[in-house]
């Protein structure tokens, strides 16, 4: 989890925290403070997915169901879901996998994001978070739902950054974080072209997130650029952290 602060049109990037458990992460969350915070995972399932297997549709109660089921029951429910359907449409899709170019959140493999919500979304609810839109929470930690490869893509295009596999951990991934640093460094997206921000790093804290071969660090600190974006829209006045008006059982990525 990358936390950092906005000073005078740059994101100082203040601390990397690592967690050995979910729970762990959950009561760090927990703490009083205030903050918005960018969270890679989905925050919602397709209206469609849902509608058809039944389940509720308020996303409180949606989200409650869902957290109550096992990995193996999610599992099946979307694979029978998935072989109903013909080929080329398979998957349920929300509203702002479009525009975002996301995964379907009901995707349980490569990547499995369905079950990243599973283990995250009930903490955040427990941690007390305000997600706009779907969860009151205190009013005071703010969650948005995030997503890294939306940032990345604006400077990559389609080219790799990372891999979780050593083989695959090659010297143009390497070439291709140092340039998506440079570009957050220097104000060279969209996304904080919009907003007059630039990322500020240490020397320290540039070498370690390009040798960080996995992106988990990359990432995080993508997640904090975003979460910068909805706070500038949000000191602007604008309504939901400067997110549309969406679909309150799906929900929408930041910035999308």
């Amino acid at each position: 989890m990358a936390v950092g602060r906005v000073d005078r049109g740059r994101v100082l990037l203040d601390a990397a925290e690592r967690f050995e458990s979910l729970d762990a992460w959950r009561d760090r969350l927990a703490e009083p403070g205030e903050w918005v915070g960018g969270f890679d995972l989905p925050f919602g399932l397709p209206r469609e997915l849902v509608t058809a297997l039944g389940w509720p549709t308020h996303w409180g109660a949606c989200v409650a169901h869902y957290a109550a089921l096992s990995r193996p029951a999610i599992r099946d429910a979307f694979a029978a879901f998935c072989h109903a359907r013909p080929v080329g449409g398979k998957f349920a899709h929300r509203a702002t996998d479009g525009p975002a170019g996301s995964s379907p959140s009901m995707k349980w493999v490569n990547p499995p994001v369905a079950f990243m919500l599973h283990a995250g979304v009930p903490r955040l609810m427990a941690a007390g978070v305000t997600l706009p839109g779907l969860w009151p929470g205190d009013g005071t930690r703010v969650g948005l739902e995030a997503y890294p490869g939306l940032l990345a893509r604006s400077v990559l295009g389609t080219v790799s950054y990372k891999s979780d596999e050593k083989a695959r951990q090659t010297p143009d991934r390497l070439i291709a974080r140092k340039t998506l640093v440079n570009a957050l460094e220097n104000g060279q997206t969209p996304l904080l072209v919009a907003c007059g921000l630039r990322l500020r790093l240490t020397h320290a804290q540039r070498d370690a997130l390009a040798d960080d071969a996995s992106g988990d660090s990359l990432d995080a600190v993508l997640c904090l650029l975003q979460a910068a974006w909805a706070l500038h829209r949000h000191e602007a006045g604008l309504p939901r952290w400067g997110l549309p008006e969406f679909d309150p059982l799906e929900g929408w990525i930041v910035s999308a």
